[in-house]
C-alpha cells in the first residue's frame, strides 16, 4: 500500500523536490546546439576523412572500417563528457543513424560481405543430395520389380 507524499512529512517531501530538481537541472543542462555542432566539426568531419581513404567497396570490411568507427564513438563521448550530457542521447544516435545511412546502408547484418563458398566446398553439398536421390530411386525401382514372395 503506497503512501501519499504529504503524509511522509514535510523534511522527507523537501528531500524528494531536492532530488528531482537536482535531475531536471542535469537533465537541461547540456547545451544540446553546442553538443551538436561539435559532434559535426570534430566528429564527423575527421571521420568523412578516414572513410574517403577508404575505397567505397570496402566500406562494409569491418577490418578496414573498425578504427575510424571506434574513434568517431570515442569523440562523440568525450564531448558528451566535457558538455555534461547524457551519453548516448537522441543527438548521438541521430548522429550514427545519419552515418550508417550514408556509409553502411548497402552493408549485410553481419558485417560481413557475402561471397559465394570456394567450389571444392560447394560441389559436395550439391552433388551428394542428387546421388542420394538417384540412389534411393533405383533402390524403390529394383525392388518393385522383384517379386519376391509377395503374395
Amino acid at each position: 500500500m503506497a503512501l501519499p507524499l504529504a503524509s511522509l512529512g514535510r523534511p522527507l517531501v523537501g528531500f524528494f523536490c531536492l532530488v528531482l530538481a537536482r535531475h531536471l537541472v542535469t537533465v537541461t543542462a547540456c547545451p544540446e546546439a553546442d553538443f551538436g555542432q561539435l559532434m559535426n566539426e570534430l566528429c564527423l568531419a575527421k571521420f568523412k576523412l578516414e572513410m574517403e581513404e577508404i575505397v567505397k567497396e570496402l566500406w562494409c570490411d569491418w577490418d578496414q572500417t573498425v578504427r575510424s568507427y571506434r574513434e568517431v564513438t570515442n569523440c562523440t563521448y568525450l564531448i558528451a563528457e566535457k558538455l555534461d550530457c547524457y551519453w548516448p542521447n537522441h543527438q548521438v544516435n541521430d548522429f550514427f543513424l545519419a552515418i550508417h545511412r550514408h556509409y553502411f546502408q548497402d552493408c549485410p547484418a553481419t558485417g560481413r560481405v557475402l561471397k559465394d563458398p570456394p567450389s571444392n566446398i560447394l560441389c559436395p553439398f550439391i552433388v551428394a543430395p542428387i546421388l542420394v536421390t538417384l540412389l534411393g530411386t533405383a533402390l524403390v525401382v529394383y525392388k518393385s520389380q522383384r517379386n519376391e514372395g509377395i503374395v
